[in-house]
């Protein structure tokens, strides 16, 4: 097949929208505030929006199909007829998609994972013996239309069959999914004509699995799917992207088969072995040199330099993001707040686009064509390099001499002693995660401060006021160990970033998490430190308003990493190591205080897990060892709590133990207490709070339903260890929800007290 290569793209871009129209207009519809036609009429809009800014940034094929009303998983599998049948029964099409997503009152909805090492979640198909794959092309179709009719150089992309069924779930003893793999090439086969009837002059499939080691055998399978595909008489010219990594045998298998173009991930992979693979020659290399999930602006002059060794390696070579700029906010020109040293080292969406459409035109025209931009870039790396902000010579050598000392406390067995005798709690305590429901009221007072019409003093008052109706409610509701509600916090990362010295909060620099919640991430850009209290007078408020413990809340330093842009000038570890100080001082000063219990949250702790088997020994190394620098300044009678959550745990099964926490809860709702097995497995002795209904859909688990994952538990786990809670935060639920679901959660422990 003879097609014109293109020279500069992106992999993906973000849908959500620059002021989180989507998100805004799919929870009016949820709510029954706008119709279906209004509802699509902003997803039109931002399609047609994006792709005009890509097309006008410079880009000669512009990625399409990459919108979604929440996930591009979930569009795949309803591409390839994949629902479950549970949904079948919903009529509408787009509320069937949402009932697989998030569930409703009689459904219940799909898993949630991390999305590889990032904090986007996907939702995860089920293949079960029943399922029957038949394509159903209508949203791909319908949007490469769109966009040609605006005159875009669409490329439709879609996930690849060997990264969607390896990422999948076998259900109701269906074989791995993976083993569909035939009869699914067939309906991908099918696709692709459609897709050249339609115009389609290109074609982008993802493989990001081919960056992992989930299965040895992707490599050789992926080569059989391509050389079938490409085999096709009528198709598209085929691109396969794989990102996040370093493809490793995935590279040559993909140059060994007729497909015309290969991404590969320059930032996150090594460049070193495409000069070995002959077969590149007759492809298009698709150089993702640009960061598509960091915010540092690209080093130009590097990136050229890379992209000119690669010449000789390919037929041709295009520029790219190393990944979708789903992960980053959508551009740098909201933020009025930043000096301009600062400024300078950074790069959102749109400058990332213009970056890769500036490499292009250089390796195009030459590098004087772009001279100014390089030095513009060359200026910034060398500010960045100079900034006493990161250069905290006292900060590394405080963290040493505690790290040299050791971070251990005393034995489990005589933490759990002194424990008991300080709370005297019940058998199967309950608790919740933390976070209580942020209402209207406290979404108007935080928007008030920020716009000066109210002072601090007000605001307190207003959230003490939250605080002490969440108490009452929870002492209502007769749970056993409390929490504040937090009703003073944006995010659980965003808060103590605004208060640690060596990060900035962005103003609009909002990133999809999952569905219609977004996150702001705040910019890790120096040395951490903590120059005040972050959390101690509103954990001694709550404290005072009942005899009952209240958990003191904090973030860990893996999470904290996680959610945040991380300076990418020094190891991960130097800077997990600096944020877990500055929680460390803050548990210190929360137990000085009279609090009794306190939790560091790590529900990242799976999502930094390198892609690649080798790397995860010494990422797990630090990851676990910053906790422990965290926690490890309290005496034995407070107890540690931690939380994980929408994470496949296996494979971090060990170092949840190494944490050593008093207590761990966990998901557990959606995977039906799966990770108890695992813990058990691994001799975990320690409390548990296994998750007993799923936070994440809005519907009302019944007492009899967390009665029974109760039981489930109790058979995993003594009644002395297990601990009664909700799966996550309750921050993004309604309160009518949340009251009735924590009613029945009381009922359901004191129902399976009874029996133990």
């Amino acid at each position: 097949m003879t097609v014109q290569p293109f020279t500069a793209t992106v992999v993906g871009s973000p849908r959500i929208g620059p002021r989180r129209e989507l998100k805004r207009a799919t929870e009016s519809y949820w709510a029954g505030r706008i119709d279906q036609a209004e509802l699509q009429k902003v997803a039109a809009g931002l399609r047609r929006d994006t792709w005009a800014q890509l097309a006008a940034a410079g880009l000669d094929s512009v990625p399409v199909n990459t919108f979604s009303y929440y996930d591009q998983m979930l569009d795949t599998a309803v591409l390839l007829g994949a629902l479950p049948a549970r949904v079948a029964g919903v009529a509408d099409e787009l509320d069937r998609y949402f009932a697989a997503a998030r569930g409703n009152a009689d459904i219940a909805p799909l898993e949630m994972t991390k999305w590889f090492d990032t904090n986007y979640h996907y939702i995860v198909p089920e293949i079960g013996p029943d399922t029957k794959f038949a394509l159903n092309p209508a949203k791909v179709l319908a949007e490469l239309k769109e966009a040609q009719g605006q005159g875009i150089p669409a490329r439709p992309v879609i996930i690849g069959p060997v990264t969607f069924l390896l990422l999948s779930k076998a259900v109701d003893g269906a074989p791995a999914p993976i083993f569909r793999l035939d009869e699914l090439v067939d309906v991908y086969a099918d696709l692709l004509g459609k897709l050249a009837d339609a115009g389609a002059e290109w074609v982008q499939i993802d493989e990001p699995v081919l960056v992992t080691d989930i299965s040895d055998a992707a490599p050789a399978l992926a080569e059989q799917v391509y050389n079938r595909l490409g085999a096709l008489s009528k198709r598209p010219a085929i691109f396969v992207a794989t990102y996040f990594g370093d493809p490793g045998a995935g590279l040559p298998a993909l140059a060994r088969t007729p497909v015309e173009a290969i991404g590969v991930d320059l930032v996150y992979g090594a460049d070193t072995a495409i000069a070995s693979v002959p077969e590149l020659a007759g492809k298009t290399l698709v150089a993702g040199v640009v960061d598509g999930r960091n915010i540092w602006r690209t080093d130009l002059e590097a990136a050229l330099a890379k992209l000119a060794t690669l010449l000789g390696s390919a037929a041709a070579v295009a520029v790219s993001t190393s990944c979708s700029t789903l992960h980053v906010p959508y551009s740098l020109e909201p933020e009025t707040g930043l000096d301009d040293a600062l400024r300078s080292w950074l790069a959102f969406g749109a400058e990332k686009v213009h970056e890769v459409a500036t490499l292009a035109r250089a390796l195009r025209d030459g590098r004087d064509a772009v001279a100014d931009e390089i030095a513009a870039s060359n200026a910034a790396v060398a500010s960045r390099k100079s900034d006493p902000r990161l250069n905290n010579a006292a900060l590394r050598s405080e963290i040493a001499a505690i790290r040299a000392a050791g971070t251990h406390r005393g034995s489990a067995e005589a933490r759990r002693a002194a424990q008991d005798e300080r709370l005297h709690l019940p058998p199967l305590p309950t608790t919740t995660i933390g976070s209580f429901p942020q209402t209207v009221e406290i979404r108007k007072a935080r928007a008030a401060l920020v716009a000066g019409e109210i002072d601090e003093a007000e605001y307190t008052r207003r959230m003490k006021a939250e605080i002490a109706d969440v108490i009452k409610l929870q002492e209502q509701l007769g749970l056993d160990v409390l929490v504040h509600g937090e009703p003073e916090r944006n995010d659980m990362v965003q808060y103590f970033a605004e208060q640690l010295d060596g990060f900035f909060a962005t103003a609009n620099g909002w990133v999809q998490s999952y569905g219609s919640r977004c996150v702001r991430p705040p910019v890790l850009y120096g040395d951490v430190t903590r120059p005040h209290p972050m959390t101690v007078d509103w954990a001694v408020y709550a404290q005072s308003l009942t005899d009952k413990p209240v958990k003191g809340m904090l973030t860990g330093p893996v999470t904290i990493l996680a959610w945040s842009f991380v300076r990418d000038d020094q190891p991960l570890a130097d800077t997990a190591y600096q944020v877990a100080l500055a929680i460390r001082e803050e548990t210190v000063d929360l137990e000085k205080a009279g609090i009794a219990v306190i939790q560091v949250d790590e529900p990242a702790l799976r999502e930094l897990l390198p892609v690649r088997d080798a790397d995860k020994p010494a990422y797990l190394d630090w990851a676990v060892g910053s906790f422990k620098l965290s926690t490890s300044g309290v005496s034995d009678a407070t107890q540690i709590h931690t939380h994980l959550c929408y994470s496949e745990f296996g494979e971090v099964i060990g170092a949840i133990a190494d944490l050593d926490a008093d207590v761990t809860s966990i998901e557990a709702a959606r995977s039906h207490m799966e990770v108890l097995d695992d813990l058990n497995a691994i001799g975990f002795s320690n409390g548990v709070g296994p998750g007993v209904y799923d936070i994440h859909s809005p519907r009302v688990p019944s007492t009899a339903e967390m009665a029974e994952s109760l039981r489930e538990a109790l058979e995993a786990v003594p009644a002395q260890r297990l601990w009664v809670n909700p799966d996550c935060g309750l921050k993004t639920r309604r309160a009518e929800e949340v009251n009735a679901s924590l009613a029945n959660l009381v009922a359901a422990a004191k129902e399976a007290r009874a029996s133990v």
